[in-house]
């Protein structure tokens, strides 16, 4: 699983492509989890969950 900002949700949907080759899922996250998670790419507060 991987979490993505807005800057790096392409790069999170590539990297789910190319390591699985399955179309990836992709799901907002709420609130009080975007506070606490971190985007996988960089430091910035993640907005999305990418997975398999």
């Amino acid at each position: 699983m991987y979490y993505a900002c807005d800057e790096h949700i392409e790069l999170a949907l590539d990297v789910v492509v190319d390591e699985n080759e399955v179309f990836p899922v992709m799901e907002k996250l709420t609130s009080e989890q975007a506070l606490s998670t971190a985007c996988s790419f960089c430091k910035k507060q993640a907005i999305y969950s990418v997975t398999k």
